[in-house]
């Protein structure tokens, strides 16, 4: 009889202490910030874990987005392996006497029909926005007739991917790379041996200094080319055939903006 009410007691006391807590002594709930900001420094090393395994996922996304197509090319030729690569990274590709460009719909899905086309060079590529980088490059710079080329928006596209673009010298016309944010000037001057380019996109390069200033040096390198997008220097003019020119007061051989060096 002791232990059993021994043990009454026992269950009782809760109940007991409960009843005598004054009015408003219950401890305050820990604000919803604090919460979680305790959560986070509990579980760091976890977040950090995550996010180093994240972009270990995204390298590992975008080396397979820009493998060799090297089966392909053994079978169907540097053509159709080319225009594969292209239509996986959802671009579009034009073969040679085609007037319709073989791209993918909005379900990712595209006709098989270029397959056939295997003798038949392709004649421009469009991979705007795309992940193409340097490695995705060797899949393009066997199409020796390839005479448009649009990279533009394509965030992995930097100075030395532009190294590889002379092997399309003989072939290119028109090159787009506008809102490609690593290309710089250093990589624009690898352009000049395109000297068949008859028109070169560089609206938005937001790597670029003094975009004028790398317009005339553009111009001067490809003569013959249209040069869209840098701002032309201020108080330029208009030639006739619609490219801009520095300034009629300026005297032959003086430098922009600044006077001769000295030569003493």
């Amino acid at each position: 009889m002791a232990a059993l009410r021994a043990l009454q007691q026992r269950r009782a006391l809760p109940r007991l202490l409960r009843a005598r807590r004054p009015y408003g002594s219950a401890p305050s709930p820990e604000p919803l910030k604090g919460r979680i900001l305790q959560y986070l420094c509990d579980r760091f090393y976890d977040i950090e874990y995550l996010v180093d395994w994240s972009a270990k996922l995204r390298y590992i996304s975008l080396r397979r987005k820009n493998m060799y197509y090297g089966y392909t090319k053994d079978h169907y030729g540097d053509n159709v392996a080319a225009a594969y690569f292209v239509l996986c990274n959802r671009g579009r590709v034009r073969f040679q006497g085609q007037e319709s460009w073989f791209c993918v719909d909005q379900n990712g899905k595209y006709s098989s029909d270029f397959l056939q086309l295997r003798d038949v060079p392709v004649v421009a590529v469009d991979l705007a926005g795309s992940v193409l980088n340097y490695d995705g490059l060797d899949n393009l710079v066997k199409l020796t007739a390839l005479k448009s080329l649009d990279l533009s928006r394509c965030p992995h596209v930097d100075d030395w991917a532009l190294t590889r673009l002379h092997v399309f010298k003989d072939s290119l016309e028109e090159l787009s790379l506008a809102g490609c944010p690593r290309v710089t000037e250093r990589g624009l001057a690898c352009l000049h041996q395109l000297e068949h380019l008859r028109r070169l996109d560089l609206s938005h390069l937001p790597s670029v200094p003094a975009p004028g200033l790398i317009r005339i040096l553009v111009e001067e390198m490809l003569p013959w080319c249209e040069v869209v997008g840098l701002a032309p220097l201020s108080g330029a003019q208009t030639s006739g055939d619609g490219r801009e020119e520095p300034g009629g007061d300026r005297r032959a051989g003086e430098i922009p903006g600044g006077s001769a060096p000295s030569l003493s």
